[in-house]
């Protein structure tokens, strides 16, 4: 019964951290905390998941930008997984440093994106700018992955995300769609978007219900932005061409 003592403790530092009251629910004499902060991880799981596997029968039609953003819905589906079994579901079983992998995969998902979008407008650049933006995406995947592994600090982790969506792939996905009006380029933005709208409803701590948090909204906005991105994406042609007025 020492799960039960450990519980508790964790379930006053979960309070404490997120300020939401803490839920949980029984199964088969099974314990899960959060079921629905749960649920909505796992959902953005299935998306992502089922956008890898569906990609798939694109990816050799297209160049390297759909590989790449393919892998990162793999490797976010794989982040969120970890995050809500281990964050959340069974955060009693674990210490803290077991979510540093999800971590750390979570900010390899985000580094893919970026050199999608990257590999993406490399066609409407010189080779050179182009090959120096992929060498930058590497360098800072390293330094932001080393601090957050270093300092155990989440902050990090999300400003990476931050980073790489909102600077990186937001502006070279702008980019692509202000020189040749692309709609795939425009269906990233809406996805950027989405994206920041989860996360202004995580720091400000929009809260419905205790049964459906902060968390869970921002896990459904983050569903349905990787739904719109598996739709940009879909859509990708492997040859960009410039917008004539």
């Amino acid at each position: 019964m020492w799960g039960v003592c450990l519980l508790c403790h964790q379930q006053r530092n979960l309070r404490e951290s997120t300020m939401v009251e803490p839920t949980s629910i029984e199964i088969g004499g099974v314990l899960i905390l959060e079921p629905v902060t749960t649920a909505t991880d796992l959902l953005v799981t299935a998306v992502c998941y089922y956008a890898f596997y569906h990609l798939k029968y694109h990816e050799h039609k297209k160049t390297r930008h759909v590989k790449f953003y393919r892998y990162f819905f793999l490797f976010m589906g794989t982040a969120t997984l970890l995050g809500g079994v281990i964050g959340h579901a069974f955060l009693y079983l674990f210490s803290f440093e077991w979510k540093v992998p999800a971590w750390i995969i979570s900010m390899i998902a985000i580094a893919l994106a970026e050199r999608a979008a990257i590999m993406r407008s490399r066609q409407l650049m010189h080779h050179h700018l182009g090959k120096f933006f992929s060498v930058v995406n590497l360098v800072e995947l390293i330094i932001f992955m080393f601090i957050a592994v270093y300092t155990l600090r989440f902050i990090f982790v999300e400003i990476h995300a931050m980073y790489g969506l909102l600077v990186v792939v937001f502006s070279f996905e702008g980019y692509i769609y202000l020189r040749t009006r692309d709609h795939n380029s425009k269906m990233v933005l809406w996805c950027v978007f989405l994206a920041a709208l989860a996360a202004g409803a995580h720091i400000g701590k929009i809260t419905i219900h205790k049964w459906f948090n902060y968390f869970d909204l921002a896990h459904v906005l983050m569903a349905i932005s990787c739904w719109v991105l598996y739709k940009a994406v879909k859509g990708m042609v492997p040859e960009l061409s410039y917008h004539r007025k």
